[in-house]
Parts: C-alpha cells; structure tokens; sequence
C-alpha cells in the first residue's frame, strides 16, 4: 500500500504534538516496517525544516530532524505536470491541489491528513492517520 503524507502529519509527529502523535507515529512506524511505502512531495521538506526551526532554534537539530524525517518517507519530486494537474482539480486550496495530483500521478492509495475537508474532492482519498490505521487492519 502506498501513501502520501501531508505535512500536518509529519510536523505531528515531529514535534510530538500529544493529541495527534501517537496515530501519526504508526503510520510512520508501518513505513519504517516497510509496510506500507510512504511518501511526502520533496518541496514540502522546507515547509517542516522552517516549522521546526521554529521550535528549536538550532540549525543543526533542524536539520537532523529532516535526515530523520526521510528515514520515515521517501520523498518525490513536484513536477511540472503536477502543477498543470492540480489548476484543473476543483480541490480549493492550491497547495493541496499539488498535493492531490502529486497523489494521483504516484498512485497512491491514500493520502494521510489531519484536513480531510481540505482534499474532499481530490482523486486520491484523504483520510485521517488514525482513520488509515483503521483501513490498514482491514
């Protein structure tokens, strides 16, 4: 099975926000298992290293924070195509159109999000991490 992670999910598990940590750890620990095959478009890595910079205030931390982040998903690149995609998808927010037909061309089962309002109409069903958790077991 093979899915895209949003960036929610990673920060959540990065910086161990406790209501949501622990659903976003095991989407993770199944990929590390190689369980499942994660991914997160490589574009969104300076939106997590600038979240977690924040935090941290260490450059160094931050960007061991990312060599750890892509032992937990593998990362692909935003193509040209994908833009062209998602200005024709009728998913609202830009940004998750790019996601959504970075999705679609990966062909991914599921993409794993803490907003699955926000890719409601998205070719690739959004679903939350414990909610994929749940499709996991079945």
């Amino acid at each position: 099975m093979k899915v895209l992670v949003d960036t929610n999910v990673i920060i959540d598990i990065l910086e161990k926000r406790e209501e949501f940590f622990q659903a976003s750890y095991e989407v993770a620990r199944l990929a590390v298992q190689g369980r499942i095959q994660a991914f997160m478009p490589a574009s969104a890595v300076t939106d997590v290293y600038y979240i977690i910079h924040q935090s941290v205030h260490d450059a160094e931390k931050s960007k061991e924070a990312i060599i750890g982040l892509t032992t937990l998903v593998g990362l692909c690149d935003t193509m040209a195509g994908d833009i062209h995609a998602a200005l024709s998808l009728p998913v609202n927010d830009f940004e998750d159109a790019v996601i959504a037909a970075i999705a679609k061309r990966e062909r991914a089962d599921y993409i794993v999000t803490r907003n699955e309002a926000d890719f409601r109409d998205s070719p690739v069903p959004a679903v939350s991490p414990a909610a994929f958790l749940e499709h996991y077991k079945e």
